[in-house]
């Protein structure tokens, strides 16, 4: 089932402004953790164009305040984002940040088997997630890929954007992901990126976003480590899912985006 947690009044003009600035500070902390993450989203914006039809629906997977569906709507503003996530303090400055675009934020628990109901019977060509779903422990992923694959308009796709971990044995492989995740980390905080940590306490030192921190900790509180789920083990969920294409469509070392099309 979907839940809502968020705030009522209408921000102002200097929130929405104050927003948009810590949008950026998300993907300036999110690049830090993720080498070449705009290329990632300029291959996923190329198959949106190639797939998605005019007036059509992208929803944005554990979506976070929305970096994906900001940059969907800055290529094609025809389109029209949902965007699904279950973090309160996220959610919230989404949709403050980009609350004048036509995206609509769903708070809403990829755990619980009803998290479609919060789409009202929304059809989407494409469904993108980045750097979300490796959270998701085996089972889980593997329905959720279920519910996308029954979910998805015909001929529609699935691209997930995510560091899928070298868990074969190579362990040279292995070596030179850590060490250019090490790199990349390095480089950019000397640049002036915040770690996540650093980031969230700007956020919630905003009273708007301050006010949900409590519940964020209590619906994370209980939650698993993050599993290392691989790329084989994607792409064989996927293909179970009932998906006629799989695979990765762009790689740097471990970072992948997959692929899968009904």
């Amino acid at each position: 089932m979907t839940t809502t947690t968020t705030t009522t009044d209408t921000p102002t003009t200097a929130e929405t402004e104050r927003a948009l600035d810590l949008l950026s500070a998300w993907d300036a902390q999110q690049a830090a953790y993720i080498t070449h993450r705009e290329q990632r989203f300029t291959v996923m914006l190329d198959v949106v164009d190639h797939v998605v039809p005019q007036g059509g629906v992208v929803l944005d997977l554990a979506s976070g305040p929305g970096s994906i569906s900001q940059r969907v709507l800055a290529r094609r503003p025809d389109v029209t984002c949902i965007a699904v996530d279950f973090d309160p303090v996220l959610l919230e400055l989404g949709r403050t940040a980009l609350g004048g675009q036509p995206v609509r934020f769903v708070d809403a628990d990829l755990w619980d088997r009803d998290w479609t109901a919060g789409l009202d019977g929304a059809v989407p060509d494409a469904v993108l997630s980045s750097t979300a779903l490796h959270w998701l422990p085996s089972d889980v992923l593997s329905r959720v890929y279920n519910d996308l694959g029954g979910l998805l308009a015909p001929g529609g796709v699935v691209l997930n954007a995510d560091h899928l971990r070298h868990l074969d044995g190579r362990t040279l492989f292995a070596e030179l992901s850590a060490r250019d995740d090490e790199r990349t980390q390095r480089t950019d905080r000397a640049a002036g990126a915040l770690d996540w940590d650093q980031w969230f306490a700007e956020v919630t030192a905003v009273e708007r976003y301050g006010r949900l921190a409590a519940e964020r900790e209590r619906r994370f509180a209980l939650r698993p480590p993050n599993p290392e789920l691989s790329l084989a083990f994607h792409t064989a969920a996927l293909q179970v899912a009932g998906f006629a294409e799989v695979g990765p469509v762009w790689q740097y070392l471990d970072d992948f985006v997959v692929l899968a099309r009904r």
